[in-house]
């Protein structure tokens, strides 16, 4: 039978429930919107939907790299749930898994996408559908809330770190050329070091060719202000450009201090490995995801949390 839109949203309103679910439970109750209700409510999908308002700040990131179909292929997401309890239970850490594993066969291009596909390897649900599932299952709202995928370009490696147990994950991509060993534990070893500093020292950008101009001359306002009154434009222009120099320092990989030698930059430390390798070595892009970054997180409040846990 025909199901009109307007009955699609008001069913949708009443439950929270997505789409492509309050449509199906329409035509199996033949449109009547109350038995459609019941439908979804025994699916536990109505009160699923209903979690979907609640913060989820809390959750695990997930890093893997393989080979898939000839290339070397890295998927780093971040999926959120509400609590630290859940996150660490074996039954959302197995969910996280296998949407990392999900990526790496189906590389989507976007969140939209990735919710749409059938859900590998199984494929006869989407990942939306096994989302609301898994909802229901656990009693918290989850979210897949952001990815990456990244596949090698050219000579070179791919390398993952996990730090604190997935709170913080890290992918890699380290370029070679000339006679560089890529496959030995030498070149392997430095894609591990190079992750691992990425995921202490949170940069920003890869060097200060990719600091965005808007945020360039926002820090060259911002140490300007600082100069007292009076000085010369020479005197302020080089002081500017000593805190610039400082800011680089901070945000960009290459001239972080490398956190196994801090007397030397990364970018250093990279040039100093590379003619063992027998060529030349670069870090062509990186991925960070901290779980829960910039997500306000509410005050905790530990017995409630342990309430809903028992219910």
């Amino acid at each position: 039978m025909e199901i009109s839109a307007k009955d699609v949203k008001e069913l949708r309103e009443r439950t929270g429930a997505g789409m492509m679910e309050c449509k199906k439970a329409l035509v199996e109750a033949k449109g009547n919107i109350e038995e459609a209700i019941t439908i979804l409510r025994k699916r536990g999908l109505a009160s699923a939907a209903k979690k979907s308002g609640r913060v989820t700040s809390e959750g695990l990131v997930d890093v893997r790299v393989a080979t898939v179909e000839g290339t070397s292929v890295g998927v780093i997401v971040e999926v959120n749930c509400e609590t630290d309890f859940v996150a660490r239970t074996e039954a959302f850490k197995d969910f996280v898994s296998q949407v990392g594993e999900h990526l790496l066969q189906q590389k989507a291009a976007s969140l939209e996408q990735l919710l749409s596909q059938k859900f590998h390897p199984e494929r006869t649900k989407t990942v939306h559908e096994i989302l609301l599932e898994k909802i229901a299952h656990i009693k918290e709202n989850l979210s897949i809330r952001r990815f990456e995928v990244m596949e090698l370009s050219g000579q070179g490696a791919l390398g993952v770190y996990i730090h604190a147990g997935g709170k913080i994950g890290v992918l890699v991509e380290l370029g070679a050329a000339g006679g560089t060993n890529t496959a030995g534990e030498a070149f392997q070893g430095l894609v591990h070091d190079v992750a691992m500093h990425v995921a202490a020292s949170d940069p920003k950008y890869l060097s200060r060719q990719h600091v965005p101009s808007e945020v360039l001359e926002r820090e060259k306002d911002i140490a300007r202000a600082k100069v007292p009154p009076g000085k010369p434009a020479p005197v302020v222009e080089k002081i500017v450009e000593g805190q610039l120099a400082k800011f680089y320092g901070e945000v960009c990989l290459l001239e972080q201090p490398f956190v196994k030698e801090p007397g030397i930059s990364m970018g250093q430390w990279l040039a100093q490995k590379a003619p063992a390798l027998g060529g030349t070595v670069e870090v062509r892009r990186f991925v960070r995801f901290k779980t829960g970054e910039g997500i306000e997180k509410p005050p905790d409040d530990f017995a409630a949390e342990v309430a809903a846990q028992i219910k």
